[in-house]
C-alpha cells in the first residue's frame, strides 16, 4: 500500500520544503508516502469557476484507479482530533487499497464530483492556507498519525 498527498498546480515557494522533507522521511519509516504535484497548467484558468474545477476533477479522476481510496481535503469537510484521525487512517488502511490518496485541490477548491467519490472530505481547519502550508500541516499530521498507531511518544494528551 502507498499513501500519495496530491495537489493541483506548481509550487512557487521553497520556504518549507526542508520540515515537509523531514515529515515525508519519518512518514516513510512507517509506510510508503509519495508527494504528487498534477500539473494542472494546460487548463484554461480564464473560464468561468464551475468549468474549471469541472477539468480538474477530469484530470485528478483520469490518475485514479478502482483500487484507490480517496480523501479530499476540504476546509469544509469533517475535522478531527489528531487521534480521531489516526484512527481514521487505520481504518482506511485496512481496508487494503492500493492507495489511500489525500487530495489538495486547485485555487477554488475541489469539485463536487470529487468529494461524492471521495472516502471522506476532510478538513484541516475552517481557515484558508496556501497549498504549501497544506502539504506541511498534513505531513505533519500523518507522521503524528503513525506515532499514535505505534504508541510512540511524539503525540500528547
Amino acid at each position: 500500500m502507498l499513501i500519495e498527498l496530491w495537489s493541483l498546480g506548481k509550487e512557487n515557494t521553497k520556504l518549507m520544503d526542508d520540515a515537509i522533507a523531514e515529515y515525508t522521511k519519518r512518514i516513510n519509516r512507517y509506510m510508503a508516502f509519495k508527494l504528487i504535484s498534477i500539473d494542472n497548467s494546460k487548463i484554461n484558468k480564464n473560464i468561468p469557476k464551475e468549468q474549471l474545477l469541472d477539468k480538474e476533477a477530469d484530470l485528478i479522476l483520469s490518475k485514479m484507479t478502482e483500487k484507490d481510496l480517496l480523501v479530499a481535503l476540504d476546509d469544509k469537510g469533517k475535522s478531527f482530533s489528531s487521534v480521531q484521525l489516526a484512527e481514521k487512517l487505520n481504518h482506511m488502511m485496512n481496508l487494503s487499497p492500493s492507495r489511500i490518496i489525500f487530495l489538495i485541490g486547485g485555487s477554488f477548491g475541489i469539485a463536487n464530483k470529487i468529494k461524492e467519490k471521495a472516502h471522506m472530505v476532510l478538513s484541516l481547519s475552517e481557515l484558508t492556507f496556501p497549498h504549501q502550508l497544506v502539504r506541511l500541516l498534513f505531513t505533519e499530521q500523518l507522521y503524528r498519525s503513525f506515532t499514535i498507531l505505534k504508541n510512540e511518544k511524539y503525540h500528547h494528551e
